[in-house]
């Protein structure tokens, strides 16, 4: 809407027209049935900046002196963003009750989650802290695990922060793009993905790694870059995962140099430097435990990369189509496959990417932004598809917060298209198609959420037939499957030699006893979700 469609004059300055000739219209079931599919989608998107009412176009007296100061252009655009910013806090707290509503606050924490919070005594005892895992995990768990063992606690306090995390991450953009509703639509594009709403209350850095990547981005980007925001977005996604840090950094980098619209008013040396100091400030406590534990960068790197399978030129993208609808890591693949509807996200996605690029091209605004958000997604969803040769959903979470910018962009156009055009068809599909993204989304988190209710309590009563059996602290285990989340909630230490030094029992999975354990007692594990698990306890 333009700034003058927001303000109208006084009865006594505005020109004197002629009474408009009255029309009638002939209602039909086609023009009924369009209406009620436009008010659908009204309803599912809410207020997206491209109306406004009489009331609020019409400035009252006290604001008149305001208008006239700033100018109703400046005027109108403030308010939109402000509008744009609540909508913001409103998708936020959408997405954690959301979360907290398919994902039980009481799920016990996983095996990643395990390791992080064993950091601290009342989750100990510790496991072990292998190369690939850094520190901004137990960062985030601090306030919390520092004092109590709760779980739910634990997990009121996560969401929390990840809502937060959603809303700092997509608040730059509202004053980048030209729809600021966008920003909003975008996080709630974002937020409805399954795989965002079950991490959501998770001890896990990919969430923050999304929203510290969509935040840099942001502030990089804005007519007055925020150059402390960009260097704080970068150092998050870099304490979080530092190959994140790189992927986001590097084309951030390019930008700089050879975008002449951010090279003015002298501010490349400001952006490169912002980039560069987030990249180093992310980067640091990584280096220095490398230095410590791990004996120098090189060797730790070596480690991770043998911790990993062996970082190699492979193409992962069949194993991430298979992991769209789970497991939550999938390593590896082999014989697993993909409901064709859950597919729907990977349709979506890039047909809205598109949509939004050329709607930003078609009214003949410069699409740079946008573009640079592909350019920065598509570097850091690169490695996982050509280098790591396993799959999990969550890797991909920075590139789908960041597509999902020029994606919400797309959706407006076709909104806006089928309100200025009263298209019953165009209507119809949008509305079809987000109520049934919505609800597959949300399935999926509420099986995944169930599945891993059951299977981590089999880690419950494996522990109790060890008990059972005289397997009691000070312990030590060993095992082919889930030994050191199964260790920890036994209280028992984890060996990894073969054959083990002092291994008071042996956890197996489908598997039979090796060759030094074949006289130990062995016991069945009844009940379990996942079937075969067997105990092995020495004599």
């Amino acid at each position: 809407m333009s700034s003058t469609d927001a303000m109208t004059l006084p009865e006594s300055e505005a020109p004197q027209q002629p009474p408009p000739r009255r029309r009638t219209r002939k209602i039909t079931v086609g023009s009924v049935v369009s209406t009620l599919a436009l008010s659908v989608l009204a309803s599912l998107l809410g207020p997206l900046g491209v109306r406004q009412s009489a009331s609020a176009a019409a400035p009252n007296e006290a604001s008149r002196a305001r208008w006239k100061v700033a100018g109703p252009g400046r005027m109108n655009a403030d308010r939109t963003a402000a509008s744009a910013q609540r909508m913001l806090w409103i998708v936020a707290a959408g997405f954690c009750l959301l979360s907290a509503v398919l994902v039980p606050l009481t799920l016990p924490l996983g095996w990643d989650e395990i390791v992080y919070a064993s950091r601290f005594g009342s989750y100990g005892p510790a496991t072990p802290f292998s190369a690939p895992r850094t520190r901004g995990v137990p960062l985030l768990l601090a306030p919390i695990a520092s004092w109590s063992d709760s779980t739910v606690l634990l997990r009121v306090w996560l969401l929390l922060l990840a809502g937060g995390a959603l809303w700092l991450g997509f608040r730059p953009w509202l004053r980048i793009l030209r729809r600021p509703a966008a920003v909003w639509v975008a996080a709630g594009l974002y937020g409805s993905l399954w795989i965002t709403l079950f991490y959501a209350g998770s001890a896990m850095p990919n969430h923050y790694t999304a929203m510290g990547a969509t935040a840099a981005v942001g502030c990089f980007l804005a007519p007055r870059p925020r150059y402390a925001g960009v260097a704080a977005g970068l150092a998050v996604v870099t304490l979080m995962r530092p190959n994140d840090g790189v992927a986001v950094a590097a084309p951030l980098l390019l930008a700089a140099v050879l975008m002449p619209v951010l090279r003015g008013h002298g501010r490349l040396r400001g952006r490169l430097s912002a980039v560069a100091a987030g990249l180093v400030a992310g980067a640091l406590p990584w280096v220095v435990e490398a230095e410590v534990r791990f004996g120098g960068v090189r060797n730790r790197l070596a480690e991770a990369d043998e911790v990993q399978g062996g970082l190699r030129a492979v193409f992962s993208l069949r194993a991430h189509l298979t992991a769209l609808d789970g497991p939550l890591l999938c390593r590896p693949c082999t014989g697993d496959s993909v409901r064709l509807h859950v597919t729907e996200w990977w349709v979506l996605l890039p047909l809205l990417v598109g949509l939004g690029l050329w709607a930003e091209r078609r009214v003949r605004r410069s699409a740079a932004p946008l573009w640079l958000s592909v350019a920065v997604a598509v570097a850091t969803a690169a490695p996982y598809l050509f280098l790591v040769p396993y799959a999990a959903a969550r890797f991909l979470l920075p590139a789908y917060a960041l597509l999902a910018l020029p994606a919400a962009v797309g959706l407006l156009a076709v909104v806006h298209r089928a309100r200025t055009r009263r298209s019953l068809p165009t209507a119809a599909v949008l509305a079809l198609a987000l109520l049934g993204h919505w609800g597959i989304q949300a399935d999926l988190v509420h099986t995944h959420a169930g599945i891993q209710q059951r299977a981590r309590g089999d880690w419950d009563r494996i522990v109790s037939v060890l008990r059972e059996h005289g397997v009691h602290p000070p312990c030590v285990l060993a095992g082919n499957a889930s030994t050191i989340p199964i260790a920890h909630t036994a209280g028992c230490a984890v060996t990894e030699t073969d054959p083990p030094a002092h291994a008071s029992a042996v956890v197996l999975r489908e598997r039979r006893p090796p060759h030094w354990a074949r006289d130990w007692q062995r016991i069945p594990v009844p009940d379990t979700y996942n079937p075969g698990w067997t105990v092995v306890v020495r004599p």
